[in-house]
């Protein structure tokens, strides 16, 4: 317990608490407050323990809040971040947030990197751009108009902010009302031989194909229907396009076309696949200042794809735990072929399954297909959770990291490495580690030059003086033993 008590280990929260003899304070092990001596420390089960002795809560971590399953400090944060999202407008600037907060800007800066991985001036910023886009395609109002609405002090500024987040300019993307495609720019340096390994990982999979410059995706859209897009990659150039799942009649109306989806409502998947919305140029500036310029040569831009769906990173999450990367792929592609849609396509991709299809079976269905018993009943069982809505995959994407972590972390099944995994890979969020990660540890020991791989707790401890960019650093130090792509 000392040794999860100097780790900061909070996955250790609530299983212990920490007495200190000589404050006469007890907290939770993950507390930032200065770690005590052995001999100053006595464990207890509850909380109701610790008092017993004599002691009182620490009033930096809030064991007792924590033990009863709240956390004011943190519902402030969301309630605030909720305001800002809802009316971005009423917030001139990040002065105005911490004012509004009332916590003194260092403790709220400190906080929002810690909930929500991000400056205020960073929400802020993609709160107007999220009310702009909506703007955009659901009213006619000039582009001043707009950019005056949400917040920004001049056009030019909202012209750039809305082009670096989107690859688009507001009035190109204002045209996905209509078109079925669209083009984007990548930045300057943006490494697309990475987007192109990224792309290919699993080179027998029925639901991708990368074919020299074009790759071809069959994905469900916001509403769940299938879809196929293609991306064909230029240097100068993404452009994107997107089709109905079947070429054939539609069975209901004899002779006509299923509707052409709009290109609309798979922007945010494709900018989600580049990574276009990341902050790469950041962290390689971190990585300088920190002397790791090695970490980031020859690909300073490299972002992280994201996946198509939430439901397709928790599947993957919970596939791949523990297991090597060529047989995960092999039991994804068996678990798609099993209950996803086979679509009448020249290249005869399947649409990833939905979580109904996955729940529909039983654990000794997947035993056939080589899934241990254990690793069946939680895809299972975790896909059952979602059709129950005791779930919800789209309302993570909304709330603060601290609490998707604690959501999933509840989810039998997804323990550290998956949840970090899905955060950052299916959720975007941009500072998470997949401890225990055998990629990175070998990434850092090459890195830093180190004499063996760390442990979980040296992992912890390295991959800190990333933040709040360990998600770009995890990326990168998957990169660095690799070749170089061409």
């Amino acid at each position: 317990m000392y040794a999860r008590l100097l780790a900061s280990d909070a996955s250790c929260n609530g299983r212990f608490f920490t007495g200190v003899l000589t404050t006469g304070i007890y907290c939770l092990p993950a507390c930032k407050a200065r770690k005590p001596k052995p001999g100053n420390v006595k464990f207890f089960p509850t909380c109701e323990s610790a008092r017993a002795a004599g002691l009182r809560p620490c009033k930096k971590c809030h064991p007792d809040d924590f033990a009863r399953g709240a956390d004011p400090i943190l519902e402030d944060i969301e309630t605030l971040v909720a305001e800002i999202r809802a009316g971005p407008a009423t917030f001139t600037d990040a002065r105005a947030i911490v004012h509004r907060s009332g916590f003194g800007a260092t403790r709220l800066f400190e906080l929002f990197r810690q909930h929500y991985h991000t400056t205020p001036a960073d929400l802020l910023l993609r709160a107007r751009i999220a009310h702009a886009k909506k703007q955009l395609l659901e009213t006619d109002a000039g582009l001043i108009a707009i950019a005056t609405a949400v917040g920004f002090e001049s056009q030019s500024a909202f012209h750039d902010q809305f082009r670096r987040l989107n690859g688009l300019t507001p009035a190109a993307y204002r045209e996905l009302r209509e078109g079925s495609s669209f083009t984007v720019m990548p930045p300057e340096g943006y490494p697309l031989g990475y987007l192109r390994r990224a792309l290919s990982r699993d080179t027998q999979s029925v639901t991708e194909k990368l074919e020299g410059d074009r790759y071809t995706a069959a994905v469900r859209l916001a509403a769940g229907e299938a879809a196929v897009i293609t991306l064909d990659i230029s240097p100068d150039e993404v452009r994107a396009a997107v089709a109905p799942a079947s070429c054939r009649p539609s069975p209901r109306i004899a002779g006509r076309m299923p509707a052409l989806p709009k290109a609309a409502g798979f922007h945010a998947l494709v900018i989600g696949l580049l990574g276009l919305d990341q902050d790469a140029a950041a962290f390689a500036r971190l990585a300088r200042k920190l002397g790791l310029s090695r970490l980031v040569a020859g690909r300073p831009e490299l972002r992280i794809a994201q996946t198509p769906s939430v439901f397709d990173g928790l599947l993957w999450s919970i596939i791949g735990q523990q297991i090597n990367f060529p047989f995960a792929c092999l039991l994804k592609r068996r678990l798609v072929e099993r209950t996803g849609t086979k679509l009448d396509h020249p290249l005869g991709l399947y649409a990833p399954p939905t979580p109904a299809a996955v729940a529909a079976l039983e654990p000794a269905d997947l035993l056939p297909l080589q899934f241990s018993r254990q690793k069946a009943d939680y895809v299972i069982a975790t896909s059952r959770l979602i059709l129950d809505r005791q779930l919800d995959l789209d309302a993570l994407r909304t709330m603060s990291a601290t609490r998707a972590e604690r959501t999933l972390l509840a989810v039998r099944g997804l323990g550290p490495w998956s949840v970090n995994y899905l955060m950052m890979r299916a959720l975007g969020f941009p500072d998470c580690v997949p401890l225990g990660d055998t990629g990175v540890t070998s990434g850092l020991q090459a890195a830093l030059q180190l004499d063996e791989r760390p442990d979980i707790d040296a992992t912890r401890r390295l991959m800190a003086m990333f933040s709040p960019y360990r998600s770009l650093a995890t990326a990168h130090l998957w990169q660095f033993n690799q070749p170089i792509p061409t």
